[in-house]
């Protein structure tokens, strides 16, 4: 199908001049709009005015300019069609072939954080309405909606002497009628917070395509990443500063690191490992913090992704690098810590510019066959003043603040999930066991193997605190923690148990606090 008339109308004028001198150079007449008008005349190419060619003038401020039979007509008359051919030689309508459209601004509006009235003023209508109706023409209409299509179109038209073809009309109808999808399912999102509802009758999402991945979990599984215009600061947002193409693993794990290590306000790193944290630790420095993490399990630490909460510096990088390491993702690194990890090459190294706030509220979504599971992020956090002593003994104040630790990496370990943490370090972590008390032996074990890789007397969980991210069904889990040399425990309580297990727990000269917050993360 030859271009002859084009309608265009674009927020984003990126690529515009070089696209309208194309077309004006295959003869195409343009029809536009407003601020899009003006920036074609100003690059030397002929436009016609919407309004004169409507004769009808805009207004309410721009908000009806399209909305006309002369172009909506244009758009959708059926080619062969000798009713609709009539109808529009009778009301003096001019076919349209090709539609260039992008639409307002508003998910940028929204990220910028402007008012509710300006965000409603940023709903495009018209263009919507413009972009759906010449993708369901697309049999004798090219819509195009996105700047990095115009290259596929004008190479086309180069090659078939002005003519598109309908395996491109029907690509770019295919992106369009997504486009719209996207851009309506952002509007949904944002007003159904507007008006308070979590759940909404209907939930819409959507995302663009940032990456396609070589694969997903395994080799033979396809994968592709998305995000989307409302995107918490994170692997999404993060600018990759240098490193390999990042894997769907890589992301995974990646995203799981930076919200663990984001729970705290001292400088902190949590080294994750197939999504479970292999050591997290807070210290006085970024490079102190690696190292007491680091020694937890420094085996599972090979090969794992490295999160921060502090630009890296120099110290840390060096660190950092010491062992294989695939990612380390930081609010920033200054430039003698980049020139650390250029060494590596294969390295990646993502910055953020900002650290996501633990307790902004949010969906997660999993699918189940036939449907999703949505449920809010857990924002959950246990403070000192929320604890409840349920043991003859206190903790002491150095014990609480290793418990409120403990509880927070819990939130943030496959469940069921045991943590133990001595001096501001995870000493020893279990992960998603069946049974607690499997969790409560492997975190000891693995600690044990720590301190014989490190030639330490004993493992770091004698004297350590304990932290398990739900109730003890039984008193067999506080025991194994006892014999590997806790002191004191944090769990939320709740079972029909309780007092089984306190009593335990006073029998062996062990603190206990319960927290009455249960931490699940399956």
């Amino acid at each position: 199908m030859p271009i002859r008339r084009a309608l265009i109308s674009v927020s984003d004028k990126s690529g515009l001049v070089p696209l309208v001198r194309a077309l004006h150079g295959h003869g195409v007449a343009i029809l536009s709009t407003g601020g899009t008008a003006r920036a074609i005349q100003e690059a030397g190419v002929p436009v016609t005015e919407v309004s004169d060619h409507t004769g009808f003038p805009e207004m309410l401020d721009g908000r009806v300019k399209t909305l006309h039979p002369t172009i909506h007509g244009g758009i959708l008359g059926v080619r062969g069609n000798p009713e609709h051919e009539a109808a529009m030689a009778e009301h003096g309508i001019a076919p349209i072939d090709l539609v260039v459209v992008n639409l307002y601004p508003f998910e940028s509006t929204v990220a910028k954080g402007a008012d509710f009235a300006t965000c409603i003023e940023n709903v495009d209508i018209g263009g919507p309405a413009l972009i759906r109706a010449a993708a369901k023409n697309h049999g004798a209409v090219a819509v195009v909606t996105d700047a990095e299509d115009y290259d596929a179109l004008v190479d086309e038209m180069k090659s078939q002497d002005g003519q598109v073809s309908l395996d491109l009309r029907r690509r770019l109808a295919s992106r369009a009628f997504a486009r719209t999808a996207a851009y309506d399912a952002a509007i949904g999102r944002w007003f159904t917070g507007e008006v308070g509802e979590t759940f909404p009758r209907h939930l819409v999402a959507a995302g663009r395509l940032k990456q396609d991945l070589r694969y997903g979990e395994n080799p033979h599984q396809k994968a592709a990443f998305y995000v989307h215009g409302l995107a918490r600061p994170g692997v999404a947002s993060a600018r990759q500063v240098q490193g390999k193409e990042l894997s769907y693993n890589n992301l995974n794990d990646t995203d799981a690191a930076f919200e663990l290590v984001s729970e705290f306000t001292e400088p902190a790193v949590a080294i994750i490992k197939h999504a479970n944290p292999c050591g997290v630790a807070v210290a006085g420095s970024i490079r102190a913090a690696y190292e007491k993490a680091l020694a937890c399990d420094p085996v599972s630490a090979f090969g794992g992704i490295v999160a921060v909460n502090r630009a890296l510096d120099r110290d840390a990088a060096e660190a950092i690098t010491g062992i294989f390491t695939e990612v380390v993702i930081a609010p920033d690194a200054d430039d003698r810590a980049r020139a650390v990890f250029a060494a590596k090459k294969n390295l990646r190294l993502l910055i953020t510019g900002v650290m996501p706030d633990p307790a902004t509220p949010g969906l997660t979504v999993r699918t189940v066959a036939g449907g999703m599971l949505v449920q809010e992020r857990d924002i959950g956090r246990v403070e000192a003043d929320d604890l409840k002593v349920v043991t003859k003994r206190a903790p002491s104040p150095q014990e609480i603040t290793d418990l409120l630790l403990a509880f927070r990496v819990c939130k943030h370990v496959k469940s069921n999930a045991i943590v133990y943490v001595k001096d501001g370090a995870t000493v020893g972590i279990g992960a998603g066991q069946m049974s607690r008390v499997d969790s409560a032996r492997i975190a000891a074990r693995k600690a044990g193997d720590a301190a014989e890789a490190s030639r330490l007397a004993e493992p770091l969980t004698r004297g350590s605190v304990v932290a398990s991210d739900a109730f003890f069904p039984f008193a067999d889990g506080l025991l194994a923690a006892v014999e590997a040399g806790a002191t004191a425990v944090i769990q939320p309580g709740g079972s029909v148990r309780d007092d089984e297990v306190i009593a335990a727990a006073d029998e062996a000269g062990l603190a206990m606090v319960f927290t009455g917050m249960r931490h699940f993360r399956h």
